[in-house]
């Protein structure tokens, strides 16, 4: 790891199943980073103002990344991408969007707001663990993140 502390990673998806691959996916690239879900964007911003259920900051530390899904119910993956890039306290945190949208104006937005990274998910399984392989290599072995 580049920067010699564990990151966590903040999963935000409304879908239990893609939930559980993603999950599944990371484990399968060895990735051992503890990993935290919401599933939808209230929840994420509870997350990471550690309100509610979240208040246990030592439970719910702050993450190095987060997968982010656009399609999400009661706040979407957009609306809290755009407070998370509001928010001095949040901003540095890299934001990776990890949704079934192929949308030139999803992608579009979500770089205009301040997205890190944008990924259409892959419709297979194994084409998921090649994605979240890759993933985990670039931002845990090969980029310096922020101390947050």
């Amino acid at each position: 790891m580049a920067n010699n502390r564990p990151i966590i990673i903040l999963i935000a998806d409304d879908d239990a199943e893609d939930r559980m691959l993603v999950k599944e996916a990371l484990e399968e690239s060895r990735l051992t980073n503890q990993m935290q879900f919401v599933e939808n964007g209230e929840e994420l911003m509870d997350y990471l103002h550690n309100r509610g259920k979240y208040s246990d900051k030592k439970k719910y530390p702050v993450p190095g990344l987060i997968l982010l899904d656009l399609n999400m119910p009661k706040k979407d993956g957009r609306e809290a991408l755009k407070e998370i890039k509001s928010e001095d306290h949040l901003r540095l945190i890299p934001v990776v969007v990890l949704t079934t949208s192929k949308a030139e104006e999803d992608i579009l937005r979500t770089y205009d707001l301040g997205v890190s990274s944008f990924i259409t998910k892959p419709v297979t399984f194994v084409a998921l663990v090649d994605v979240m392989k890759t993933l985990s290599k670039y931002w845990f072995e090969i980029v310096e993140l922020p101390k947050l």
